[in-house]
């Protein structure tokens, strides 16, 4: 089933680059960005990240926390985040339920390979718990400056 804007969005509970558990509801009375992305420390997940990381002090500013989130463990996130010092939760969902549950895991292409993956999207969450938007084609070193944007329409 396909999320659409303006429904609740599915709750989360899952460990962050420290393993401590990270809940969706604790961030009610914010905006939430919940970026997936497809892999730790790969080039366009990487581009990704740090411009997160590079405007974080003004997200937090106007009240949007952003979380990223992918398969990869624990262990994967902590090096990525250190190695890149960002600013921001990354989680990790290895059984795969969240990404299910956003409908962000499916059929991707790479070098005439198909094979199942995390998919590029992001939704942002209003502060009641409901999908404000979901970005679908998502340019990793534009994003950041998309979700920035829109601050002035949701922020």
């Amino acid at each position: 089933m396909k999320l659409k804007v303006g429904q609740t969005a599915p709750e989360l509970s899952l460990p962050n680059q420290d393993g401590k558990i990270i809940n969706l509801a604790d961030y009610k009375g914010n905006y939430v960005l919940l970026y997936f992305y497809p892999k730790d420390d790969t080039p366009g997940c990487r581009k990704e990240a740090c411009t997160f990381s590079d405007s974080i002090k003004e997200f937090k500013k106007v009240g949007f926390i952003i979380l990223g989130v992918s398969a990869d463990s624990i262990s994967s996130h902590k090096k990525f985040s250190n190695k890149y010092s960002l600013g921001f939760d990354l989680l990790s969902d290895e059984k795969k339920d969240i990404v299910k549950a956003y409908g962000v895991w499916g059929k991707k292409k790479f070098m005439g390979r198909e094979y199942l993956g995390v998919i590029r999207q992001s939704f942002l969450i209003d502060p009641q718990g409901k999908i404000a938007k979901i970005y679908e084609k998502v340019k990793p070193l534009e994003h950041a400056g998309e979700v920035m944007a829109d601050r002035l329409t949701f922020g």
